[in-house]
């Protein structure tokens, strides 16, 4: 396995809109597109290499006969990838929905559970999000919210703006508000219970499933605080560093490159960059990797570094997430 850009798997919601394509560079052949899967190794959709011998191959099957190398160190599963980065667009309100812990998905539903962390890229004047409930709810008042279909009174509203991040554990009953774009990182995972969906109908005419049981089982009623997260900068020599969150599943940072950054990925985990903004030089220590050393990217674009990669240097004014496990 070698660095190389991705190709993102697209969804295609009855919520999305047309700003990643417009304003992402992502290639589609149609101009909706809800998501973007930057960085998957997904059943429900993978990321595609670009270029190089594995050139065409999902992530997946790169990965199959290599994957504790390329993951390192750090990744306790031999046969799991950890993580899924996603770009979305919300033209309209997402579901209220709730993803549960690792031992209640693994037990129900095969799979692990779902934390995520939101970075906003964008948000028109008024948008918000939901954030767990404004006061702590016992599950009988859960459950009638939801059969009354009051879910939303319940519900705490948190205006956001470009560059707030919010870290959503397992647990926290959420949903993103219309006129947002953003990163999702998340553990790869689609456990989701949906507990309401503003009685919408699909394309068909049929109204998305409920799955009333499981969001009760597995939701937090307790209040939880919800401020964004602080994102402490650090000046190093030509870029900026700000830590945005650490989990058990994922490190993300924020680099702001002004110049250039000398970094490196050892052999303890794969990274991610996430281009949010500008255009930059990948250069890397062996010359074997990309195009006499370099790969380019700007904007949009998903890069993915195996463990052990070794040193690299980002040239060009950019800014990116750095993701690792």
């Amino acid at each position: 396995m070698y660095p190389c850009k991705l190709k993102p798997a697209l969804k295609d919601y009855i919520w999305g809109g047309n700003r990643l394509v417009s304003e992402y560079g992502i290639e589609s052949r149609e101009s909706i597109v809800a998501e973007a899967w930057m960085l998957s190794c997904n059943g429900a959709g993978a990321s595609t290499i670009i270029g190089g011998p594995l050139d065409g191959l999902t992530l997946t099957e790169a990965l199959f006969a290599e994957i504790e190398k390329t993951l390192g160190s750090n990744n306790p599963f031999s046969v799991y990838f950890p993580i899924l980065i996603k770009l979305l667009d919300a033209q309209n309100d997402l579901s209220v929905q709730v993803h549960p812990s690792n031992g209640y998905a693994l037990d129900h539903e095969g799979e692990f559970g779902k934390t995520e962390l939101w970075y906003i890229l964008d948000a028109q004047e008024g948008a918000c999000i939901h954030y767990g409930f404004s006061r702590a709810l016992t599950c009988d008042e859960l459950r009638e919210h939801i059969e009354n279909n009051t879910i939303m009174d319940a519900l705490k509203r948190v205006p956001v703006k470009r560059g707030d991040v919010f870290l959503i554990k397992a647990g926290t009953v959420h949903a993103i508000g219309k006129g947002i774009v953003l990163v999702e990182i998340q553990q790869n995972s689609n456990a989701t219970y949906r507990v309401y969906d503003y009685d919408r109908k699909d394309a068909q005419g049929n109204r998305r499933e409920l799955h009333v049981e499981k969001a009760i089982a597995v939701t937090n009623t307790s209040f939880v605080p919800t401020p964004p997260i602080p994102a402490e900068s650090v000046q190093e020599a030509g870029y900026t560093v700000s830590r945005l969150a650490s989990c058990e599943w994922f490190t993300v940072d924020l680099l702001k490159i002004d110049s250039s950054a000398g970094l490196s990925c050892d052999d303890t985990s794969f990274t991610s960059l996430l281009f949010i903004e500008g255009i930059a030089r990948i250069i890397f220590d062996n010359d074997a990797y990309g195009k006499n050393g370099v790969i380019e990217a700007a904007k949009g674009e998903s890069v993915f570094l195996p463990a052990g990669t070794g040193r690299y240097r980002i040239e060009g004014q950019s800014t990116i997430l750095k993701t690792t496990r």
